[in-house]
């Protein structure tokens, strides 16, 4: 039974639609990863879903956890779903930690606000906090600042803040974009570590279609704000349907393959502020028809599990992903 459910969420910027109508569900303990280009609006949606859009925005549609409505809510009401059931790991450490204050501090404010820890009590978990994400001598770096840890050492203290507050659901944006191959694979161990431990279920964004295999089940296609194609992530890579997946595993170059040139999607993403009348991405796509040019497709189940929004899907072939010391990335 899914515990977080999104209906026909809809984001409008100055009027601009960026969101069209997001249906999505996660189960507890699930692992769901959100992959597409940038401005597809992987993020917007747990963004709006969690009221951290700016006043500017319009937001629409229903988004609840447990039954409880957060579309719309009380400052209350979200604050106590912040953090607290629902905790977010945002792209940039740099930009989220506070340069200022002692790292150890500022898991213990999480603790507080969270779990009405103080004091001892509050510093000990820190500290066992930052040993749990792998910060090496954790007591004797408890007081030391943002800017005296690594990058990668930087995201393992997000995780830990985003732990602080023991969630339901761990969304983790983007949260490799910028380390290298082997620290992102420490990270993705970690992830998939703390959620074996903690049964937690978690929202993995990224262009990144070999991470998201890595650490989740199920996985949702997104494009111009649109779910496009979802599914099990066996069954999507091995036959992705919708020609944009398709297009992403061809865009992927083979450890196994030779020289051959890389096929990429041509075009670019549509602008917001004048959609094509029909299918988004029928000015990108080799298959499509007037049908597809007139009419927008609608996301369906199919028979084999998963949904699928298009009116000419293809059984073509994917990539069995060999991800260890390789990015697998769609364009950014």
């Amino acid at each position: 039974m899914s515990f977080i459910e999104i209906r026909d969420l809809r984001v409008a910027f100055d009027g601009t639609r960026v969101l069209h109508g997001i249906d999505l569900d996660v189960a507890k303990g699930e692992a769901v990863g959100l992959v597409g280009e940038s401005g597809c609006g992987k993020s917007v949606t747990w963004l709006a879903a969690l009221g951290l859009l700016p006043a500017k925005a319009r937001v629409a549609g229903s988004v609840t956890i447990d039954g409880q409505e957060l579309c719309g809510a009380s400052r209350s009401i979200l604050e106590g779903v912040r953090g607290r059931r629902i905790a977010m790991i945002f792209q940039d450490p740099s930009s989220a930690l506070n340069p200022v204050v002692r790292v150890g501090r500022q898991i213990a404010e999480a603790l507080r606000i969270h779990r009405g820890m103080e004091g001892g009590i509050a510093r000990n978990e820190a500290v066992r906090l930052m040993d749990m994400v792998g910060i090496p001598d954790a007591r004797g770096r408890f007081d030391i600042y943002p800017h005296e840890f690594s990058g990668g050492q930087c995201q393992r203290l997000m995780i830990a803040m985003a732990l602080a507050g023991e969630p339901d659901l761990l969304i983790a944006d983007e949260p490799t974009t910028a380390l290298d191959a082997t620290i992102q694979a420490q990270i993705l161990d970690l992830l998939s570590t703390v959620r074996a431990e903690t049964g937690m279920a978690m929202v993995f964004i990224s262009h990144d279609l070999g991470a998201v295999s890595q650490v989740c089940e199920r996985i949702c296609v997104m494009y111009a704000g649109r779910i496009v194609e979802e599914g099990a992530i066996g069954a999507l890579f091995e036959q992705p349907r919708h020609p944009y997946t398709r297009g992403l595993f061809d865009a992927i170059p083979r450890l196994d393959g030779g020289r051959q040139k890389l096929v990429p999607i041509v075009g670019t993403v549509p602008d917001p502020r004048s959609p094509p009348q029909g299918c988004a991405f029928s000015p990108r796509c080799l298959q499509a028809t007037g049908l597809c040019r007139d009419s927008l497709p609608v996301l369906m189940p199919q028979q084999d599990g998963r949904r699928l929004s298009c009116f000419h899907p293809g059984a073509g072939k994917g990539q069995r992903l060999q991800t260890s010391g390789h990015r697998a990335s769609v364009a950014a």
